[in-house]
């Protein structure tokens, strides 16, 4: 369970987080309030994850990533808008802040329900071989295991509108 005091993990967006992060102690140790914020995939319309995987399941060919194990950490972009206006006005909060779902879900649930709501099977995985190929290092960063959780978040009484993912793409994918 990664909550904003998990250690880090290994491999580029690791590598890159740290680094990020780090360069922000200048502005710490000179009295500046830091909010670091760490964002699972984000889902939105018009773009993003959601417009990538949408067209597959027109076609009758969704399904998980790789085996479908993988944990899924995702936001909805009306409740990422709301959580960056929250801690812009709650000065409480500084350091780490993840900014997920406070229901994280395997890439299997996320292949399902989105075949539910679209009306289309979820049965045709994409390997995790043709998900490196096709997208190199980014590919290889889809089939790690993120369980994120806005500990945080939850903790300072936030309150998210979509907390699961059905609700959150049912909202999506409505005309």
């Amino acid at each position: 369970l990664l909550e904003e005091t998990a250690a880090n993990g290994e491999g580029f967006l690791a590598e890159l987080s740290r680094d990020w992060e780090a360069a922000t102690r200048p502005a710490v140790e000179k009295g500046a309030r830091v909010a670091i914020t760490r964002f699972g995939i984000v889902l939105g319309k018009g773009g993003g994850a959601l417009e990538k995987m949408i067209p597959a399941y027109r076609f009758f060919l969704g399904g998980s990533i790789g085996d479908g194990s993988q944990w899924f950490p995702w936001i909805h972009i009306s409740d990422l808008l709301r959580a960056m206006d929250f801690i812009v006005r709650n000065r409480r909060i500084d350091g780490p802040v993840n900014f997920s779902a406070p229901q994280p879900v395997r890439y299997k649930t996320l292949a399902e329900t989105l075949g539910r709501i679209l009306h289309r099977p979820s049965i045709m995985p994409a390997p995790a071989f043709m998900v490196r190929l096709m997208l190199g290092e980014m590919g290889g960063t889809m089939l790690y295991s993120h369980r994120m959780v806005p500990a945080r978040l939850l903790a300072l009484g936030f309150s998210f509108d979509y907390p699961d993912i059905a609700s959150a793409l049912e909202d999506l994918v409505s005309a």
